[in-house]
């Protein structure tokens, strides 16, 4: 699904554009999705489908151009995280890509998303994006773990677990049963991984001692980790 190119013409035509962007991204991706046409969203944004038309040749680059400004910014919070992580403890880098992987993909809607709501193109693309947003670096991460002697598990084997928990946890009825954020829950499961899967720094070390490298949910959430 590719955007086509919006002609601006002025700085006022590229606030408007801007306008429509954020208006259709308010109304296309609500939680609560109706079937939202052309004509209301010219209703909320109190303009003419021509003027829209005038920038969006049709509904389908529109929601393009959405989707793009969403991503975008994923995988500019993704790329910070990682960066803010460089340097920490490779458990520590794991967990707070993940933790912020959660935390954006929830809050676009990329599980509502991914499910194409009737439309193929739409699903594809999506998937496309969270692939190379997400999974992609994720799997890097955990070769880059096994080259280096620290997973003992297979890189792939922990991508796959991490990836259906992640999945899972977006779309789940357990984080309301559990009163409990899914990216607290993420927290959880990815240690559960973490533990059985990085090899201790020191041999002989003991679960206590584990436990101040790799701490829960709980610790983490009231901000153990560094």
């Amino acid at each position: 699904m590719e955007t086509p190119s919006v002609s601006h013409v002025s700085e006022g035509d590229r606030q408007r554009a801007d306008v429509i962007l954020e208006t259709a991204g308010r109304l296309f991706l609500a939680p609560a999705f109706t079937r939202v046409s052309m004509d209301d969203l010219a209703r909320e944004l109190g303009m003419s489908k021509k003027t829209i038309y005038r920038h969006f040749p049709d509904k389908r680059s529109l929601l393009a151009a959405v989707l793009d400004r969403r991503f975008a910014a994923v995988e500019r919070t993704l790329a910070a995280a990682a960066e803010d992580a460089e340097g920490q403890p490779f458990d520590v880098r794991v967990r707070r890509f993940l933790i912020a992987a959660g935390s954006e993909l929830g809050r676009i809607g990329a599980a509502r998303l991914a499910a194409g709501r009737g439309d193929a193109r739409l699903r594809q693309y999506v998937e496309q994006r969270v692939d190379a947003a997400v999974y992609r670096r994720l799997d890097e991460l955990f070769r880059e773990g096994h080259r280096r002697g620290v997973l003992s598990a297979p890189p792939e084997l922990l991508g796959e677990i991490t990836r259906g928990a992640l999945e899972r946890l977006l779309t789940s009825q357990l984080p309301h049963g559990l009163d409990c954020a899914a990216a607290d829950l993420l927290r959880a499961t990815v240690d559960t991984v973490l533990y059985g899967a990085i090899r201790p720094a020191h041999p002989g070390i003991g679960d206590e001692q584990l436990r101040t490298v790799i701490p829960t949910a709980r610790d983490d959430k009231q901000g153990v980790v560094p």
